[in-house]
């Protein structure tokens, strides 16, 4: 059985492989070197649905995909799924000083101010067939960046119930935690079964 994961965000690919991995014993995750559709969705559910339909299209196999993004309570919810281009320029770094310097025109200083959300949609495009988990992760934006791992806004989010960064969390850590890993682990229930019945059973 044979799965496409539709990204070509290349610490994606790394951080989804880590996660999938013991979830997908007896099916083979492909890589997608399709054309990028254009995510004018309007929810990260329907930009996540977008992309697994363009990888399945594209493909004619099964496909896996996902938006995420981070929202921040004190500035309405962005910058959602507008998360990746915030600042205009889609580098992770540009984006967090964004973010920083909005929270503070906004005089967002305090933890309460600061809370924040990293969401993600999973989604699961097959012939007739689509499916859509969303994963939380609730948490604090942080005043400055720190630590090394993860990428986009990793340095300045702060998990509930930690006192560090995601940045500063071991890889193997946030991916058992992460928003990310809560919207796919739901999923891939979903899609094994889907991927069982006799239609994909058979090569």
């Amino acid at each position: 059985m044979k799965l496409v994961l539709a990204t070509h965000n290349a610490h994606k690919v790394v951080e989804l492989r880590e996660i999938l991995g013991p979830l997908l014993d007896g099916i083979d995750l492909d890589g997608y070197d399709g054309p990028e559709p254009v995510e004018d969705g309007d929810s990260f559910e329907a930009n996540a649905l977008i992309k697994a339909r363009a990888a399945f299209a594209h493909t004619g196999l099964p496909s896996i995909a996902d938006d995420s993004g981070i929202c921040v309570a004190a500035l309405g919810g962005a910058p959602g799924i507008l998360s990746a281009r915030y600042a205009g320029t889609r580098i992770d770094e540009d984006n967090v000083a964004h973010l920083l310097r909005e929270l503070a025109a906004a005089g967002a200083n305090g933890p309460d101010a600061r809370k924040a959300e990293f969401c993600c949609a999973a989604a699961f495009v097959a012939d007739g067939f689509e499916h859509v988990e969303l994963g939380v992760w609730k948490g604090t934006v942080l005043q400055a960046p720190v630590g090394t791992h993860g990428f986009g806004y990793d340095p300045i989010f702060q998990p509930e119930g930690f006192e560090v960064a995601s940045a500063e969390l071991a890889p193997d850590q946030k991916n058992a935690i992460s928003h990310r890993h809560r919207a796919f682990t739901q999923l891939i229930p979903v899609v094994r079964e889907h991927l069982a019945r006799p239609t994909f059973g058979a090569d």
